[in-house]
């Protein structure tokens, strides 16, 4: 199968058997699992004892060797073993008289190169992308440009030529396309990097989400430690959701909508993405009517409609005179998107403390106080049914089992049967600080309107900061920190690292979209600008063609990956011609 090799271990000792164990190297701190027993030779008939054996791709392992006669350690071996390759594993003896085992590792039938069908896709989109630049060239060359309008359109064209208004005016034809203008006064007055921002994440997740080619570096980190590409979507969603709050409530009171009714909006519009989450993404209606039995509660836009709900609340209630316009005055110039919102961040410290005081402090049945661990085999098997720690806990005895999320990423490579939930409750104290990160993005945005050069200076300055406190809570490591990065968990140095990156990010979109006017965000700035309709629809109707059909060989790489690739591609297309059709749903 993907991401399988086939090793086919030879037994050559004629007085014991062997078991053979094996370790992944993702996983932390973990036990050896037994993958098989393999018999001794028969030493009359000269035949070996073999053991034929499924080794994972995705990870070097530490293969393990131990004779089944005082179970001694015979050999250890380190290898990172090639999708689809057949290996031999040979035990025989050297010296009879010293009794020196030797193992050696044969390449019977050499893997494939599983990372092809990436490079292919890589040259087809860039090759796309090279037409779609020479053709926009092309169409500045007025001769060009004449020509195709009379080809797409000749009937207008031959009515115009013979009409008292003589040749048809270069100007009245552009005008009459029915693109909008991407530099339009209009949509000046909007930040296109944000939406550009947005919709890029948006896209890799649907990406991911679809399976991602069924690669291993498109799925979520089982546990601690590597940023894996899909880790750090969710939370730029977040992060420039927080932004977006920023400006869009800062519009609204400029033009003089009352706080009780943008009160009123934002209640309604939390508790329509709560519902969609529950009620349309979560249930898998392919498999029967909606059943309130193992309904699972927490969700991705459930955690962004409560974080909406308490950020934008939060930034409405401490808004001040001026806030709107930019024009607060602060006794620092230098800190004037801090100093004025200073009952916010009191606030949001507080929320922090609570995670903290939740997190390291409360009791857990059966686990050990402050556990941030993965369970099962990790932390050699000493507390399996603690996944997650506090976290899970809080989880399951507030939901119930059956009401949160059955297959965390940590069941496969740390073994764990706990059920646990990364979109849980305890999770999304930190996923309100991200979000208040990016409403701080959009307060430097807000407080130096038109100065392009203090609003990237300041989204450096905070990715140093964030990446400061990243580097103290993790000390640069991946396990050993006091807090380690984690995903599932939503860990506070997840956050301060995600923000660092996104302040980077925010910055560069910003810079070549906004500033500089180097990209106009296309394609993605189309999903962006109709985020929730692309989400709920990608989840709804995942299982449907043409988003996925019956697949030739589901053992290829190349064939998930088109299939996904193509899904992706689909809603970058609607959401471009829903873009044309002026048709935004928005809640």
């Amino acid at each position: 199968r993907m991401d399988q090799a086939l090793l086919l271990v030879r037994n050559e000792l004629p007085a014991q058997g062997l078991r053979l164990a094996a370790l992944s190297g993702s996983c932390h701190q973990c036990l050896y699992q037994f993958l098989a027993f393999i018999p001794p030779s028969n030493g009359s008939l000269r035949k070996p004892g073999m053991a034929a054996v499924m080794v994972d791709t995705q990870h070097p392992l530490t293969l393990l060797l131990n004779g089944s006669v005082g179970d001694r350690e015979l050999c250890k071996i380190q290898y990172h073993f090639g999708e689809f390759g057949n290996y031999s594993l040979v035990v025989k003896t050297l010296s009879t008289s010293a009794k020196t085992v030797s193992c050696d590792l044969v390449i019977n039938e050499g893997p494939i190169n599983s990372y092809l069908p990436i490079l292919f896709a890589f040259l087809v989109y860039m090759g796309i992308l090279a037409i779609l630049i020479v053709g926009r060239l092309f169409m500045k060359i007025d001769p060009v440009r004449n020509w195709v309008y009379k080809k797409l359109n000749p009937r207008e064209t031959d009515r115009l030529i013979n009409s008292e208004l003589g040749s048809p005016n270069t100007t009245d034809s552009v005008s009459s396309d029915p693109t909008p203008r991407l530099w339009s006064t209009a949509s000046r007055q909007r930040l296109r990097s944000l939406d550009t921002f947005r919709g890029l994440s948006l896209i890799i997740m649907v990406f991911v989400n679809y399976g991602g080619g069924k690669y291993w570096f498109f799925k979520h980190e089982s546990w601690n430690g590597k940023l894996h590409f899909p880790s750090a979507l969710f939370s730029r969603f977040v992060f420039i959701m927080g932004t977006s709050i920023s400006l869009s409530l800062s519009s609204m009171l400029r033009w003089g909508s009352s706080k009780r009714k943008v009160l009123r909006k934002i209640l309604w519009r939390s508790f329509l993405l709560i519902l969609l989450g529950i009620i349309v993404v979560n249930p898998n209606y392919c498999l029967g009517p909606l059943s309130w039995d193992n309904l699972r509660i927490p969700g991705v836009l459930q955690r962004l409609g409560f974080t909406y709900l308490v950020v934008a609340a939060l930034e409405l209630l401490f808004t001040r005179a001026g806030s709107e316009s930019g024009t607060l005055e602060s006794p620092c110039p230098a800190l004037q998107d801090i100093l004025p919102y200073w009952p916010q961040w009191i606030f949001i410290l507080m929320l922090e403390v609570i995670w903290l005081c939740l997190t390291f402090l409360l009791p857990v049945p059966g686990c050990p106080r402050g556990y941030l661990g993965p369970g099962g085999i990790g932390d050699f098997g000493n507390y399996p049914n603690c996944t997650g720690g506090a976290a899970g806990y809080i989880d399951r005895l507030l939901l119930g089992e059956k009401h949160i999320y059955q297959h965390p990423s940590s069941s496969v490579i740390y073994q764990t049967t706990m059920p646990y939930d990364p979109e849980g409750i305890l999770g999304t104290i930190n996923t309100i600080f991200m979000a208040f990160l990016g409403l701080q993005a959009g307060k430097i945005i807000l407080s130096y309107k038109d100065q392009h050069k203090q609003i990237m200076s300041r989204f450096f300055i905070w990715s140093i900061v964030m990446g400061i406190i990243s580097a103290i809570l993790t000390k640069c490591s991946k396990e050993e920190g006091f807090i380690p990065i984690n995903k599932n968990l939503w860990s506070v140095s997840y956050v301060t690292t995600m923000s660092c990156f996104a302040f980077v990010l925010l910055l560069l979109i910003y810079y070549l979209v906004d500033v500089k006017r180097l990209w106009s965000g296309a394609p993605f700035f189309y999903p962006g600008m109709n985020s929730i309709l692309v989400y709920t629809g990608h989840e709804v109707f995942e299982n449907y063609f043409p988003f996925k059909w019956k697949m030739q060989d589901s053992q290829s790489h190349a064939e998930h990956l088109t299939q996904n690739l193509t899904a992706t591609t689909l809603w970058v297309i609607i959401s471009y011609l829903l873009y044309r059709r002026r048709i935004f749903w928005k809640i």
